[in-house]
């Protein structure tokens, strides 16, 4: 209750009433599918869920969601699927489209003889099957709209203009009690589901490898985040047991090649050969046809993000796996104890590197950066913290300082908040700034009328 003796409001009541009230208007198109290996990620992931339906309504539960392919033929090996009721093991192939399976020529490669799945994320008006080279029938599963928008979690938009907008006028004679207000329930919305997602993860893959892929995504930073969890998909964290970590990730990533050495600086060229000599000879286990190649943006990025540097600091992270893992999952949880930690990993070659072949900095570089750990903790450590740790409170997610904004952060101010003259103080948590990138996800990204109809501002009045 408030101290009005009104119930209190959440931010998903804040969600209702703009989006799904009977003032609403019509709900929009649904979003284009994104490219295969997006999806074959969350499908990975576990994020489309484990229990589904057959076109001829058997049920279906993904018992083992298997290993990622490296090489031509379906898309996971030794899966594990039952249908209705009996447990069948064999490869799970995706596609966008039923007709897909024909039209890739799947029903007449042998390698497709023993699928046990076909897997598809949209309806077609004619009626097609996935039949193996044999003539047998193979089962398939159409993954609902509803489920494929939920794990994807796009808005309608990728920007809005930076300009404040009609939110900023009421927002901006609100008090500040006020806002905090909306701003903790935002930001508690945005923990919730950041953790129902980590244990989605973890129920698909383990606690670890969910772990694991979390700081390669966080890592990756904002063009590579998906190529960064493909990789730690592809390369999982058991794998890497007593194998040389730096070598392998590089190179399952398809960063190290043999005429790397020749091209590279002098003073490189001893790590460098050293990291061939070691991947070559696991490059047949962890390697990938070139048509599953991971798809990189090597441009664009400022140095200390660009993915030779971020690869490797998965590697030392991975070869520190036990202590990382310790303060990350810790109970009781302190953000204090993860962040000095990852500040403290060092390595010779990439302290003062920002790529395999560049000249060395004269100033030693962070090799996880303080940066890119408050976005693991917010995105998260601290989310799963607050739905598993009793110890762990919002007060003590309050008190974690906000790292310097970012441009998506200044364009959410901007358009919501304009130039409160109290505004410093407002971001200055970092809860705050996952609040302000949650109601800008979700209000601005998601209104097709550029603010001129959006009803967030009036339903302001009722928080």
């Amino acid at each position: 209750m408030n101290p009005c003796g009104q119930p209190r409001s959440t931010y998903p009541d804040l969600l209702g009433r703009v989006w799904h009230s009977a003032t609403a208007a019509a709900e929009p198109a649904p979003h284009p599918l994104p490219g295969e290996l997006h999806l074959q990620a969350l499908w990975f992931d576990g994020q489309f869920g484990d229990q589904f339906t057959t076109a001829d309504g058997r049920p279906v539960r993904i018992v083992q969601f298997g290993e990622w392919n490296r090489s031509a033929g379906p898309d996971f090996l030794h899966a594990a699927v039952e249908i209705d009721g009996e447990t069948q093991a064999g490869p799970i192939e995706l596609d966008l489209h039923p007709s897909d399976w024909e039209s890739h020529g799947h029903s007449t490669n042998p390698a497709f003889r023993d699928v046990v799945l076909h897997v598809v994320f949209s309806a077609e008006p004619n009626e097609s099957f996935a039949r193996n080279c044999d003539h047998r029938q193979i089962p398939r599963i159409t993954v609902p709209a509803e489920q494929i928008d939920a794990a994807l979690e796009l808005p309608r938009r990728e920007v809005a203009v930076a300009r404040p907008g009609r939110c900023s006028t009421p927002l901006a004679d609100t008090p500040v009690e006020r806002l905090l207000t909306l701003l903790n329930e935002a930001a508690r919305h945005r923990a919730d589901r950041k953790a129902a997602r980590f244990l989605r993860s973890a129920s698909a893959q383990g606690r670890d490898a969910a772990l694991f892929q979390a700081v390669a995504e966080s890592l990756g930073y904002q063009a590579n985040r998906l190529p960064m969890r493909l990789l730690a998909q592809r390369v999982p964290l058991q794998a890497l047991h007593d194998l040389p970590t730096e070598a392998v990730l590089l190179g399952a990533a398809g960063f190290l090649d043999p005429a790397l050495v020749e091209r590279a600086p002098a003073d490189t060229r001893q790590h460098l050969h050293s990291l061939w000599q070691d991947w070559w000879k696991w490059r047949g286990r962890f390697g990938c046809d070139p048509q599953r190649e991971l798809p990189w943006s090597l441009h664009g990025q400022r140095p200390a993000n660009h993915p030779h540097r971020r690869v490797a600091a998965l590697a030392v992270i991975a070869s520190h796996w036990a202590g990382f893992r310790r303060h990350a999952l810790a109970r009781p949880f302190s953000p204090a104890k993860v962040l000095k930690f990852l500040a403290n990993l060092d390595h010779p070659f990439w302290n003062h590197r920002h790529t395999l072949t560049s000249k060395p900095s004269s100033r030693p570089i962070a090799l996880a950066g303080r940066q890119r750990t408050l976005e693991l903790l917010a995105n998260h450590l601290v989310p799963l913290a607050l739905r598993e740790d009793p110890a762990f409170s919002w007060d003590h997610y309050l008190a974690l300082p906000a790292p310097s904004r970012n441009d998506k952060v200044n364009r959410a101010a901007l358009r919501l908040l304009g130039e409160r003259h109290d505004l410093q103080q407002i971001l200055r948590p970092l809860a705050h700034h996952q609040a302000m990138l949650q109601i800008y996800h979700d209000f601005c990204l998601d209104d097709s009328s550029n603010c001129s109809d959006c009803p967030f501002p009036e339903q302001l009045s009722f928080w």
